[in-house]
């Protein structure tokens, strides 16, 4: 079975497609926006490389959202139920986590359905 990889660098590949299944690195914003700043823009490059991959929202299986601090829950959801609304909801999981750096408030991972 063919893998085909978007946007591989040394480290990482932004998305991986294994036969119907897009798997999705984890999206970050700008650091220093605010979180509904930070997850509108994970959640736009989320929407390209899942247009890019074949697969948009519509398709999504698994969302793992990981945020710097939970009290930032209520903001994200905000967000993510607006962009959400009128499609088939995942299954999610949402942690606090360390991130990759100390500006980013919140970063998501999925995996989704090929269209």
């Amino acid at each position: 079975m063919t893998i085909t990889r978007i946007d591989q660098g040394p480290r990482m590949s932004q998305a991986v497609i294994h036969g119907d299944t897009v798997y999705l690195a984890g999206q970050v914003g700008n650091p220093g926006d605010s979180v509904t700043e930070q997850t509108k823009t994970v959640l736009a490059s989320i929407e390209s490389l899942l247009a890019r991959a074949g697969s948009s929202k519509n398709h999504l299986l698994a969302a793992t959202i990981w945020l710097a601090d939970m009290a930032d829950f209520a903001e994200m959801n905000a967000v993510w139920d607006a962009w959400i609304a009128g499609v088939p909801a995942p299954t999610r999981a949402t942690g606090e986590a360390k991130l990759a750096a100390a500006g980013y408030k919140v970063e998501i991972i999925i995996t989704a359905a090929k269209a």
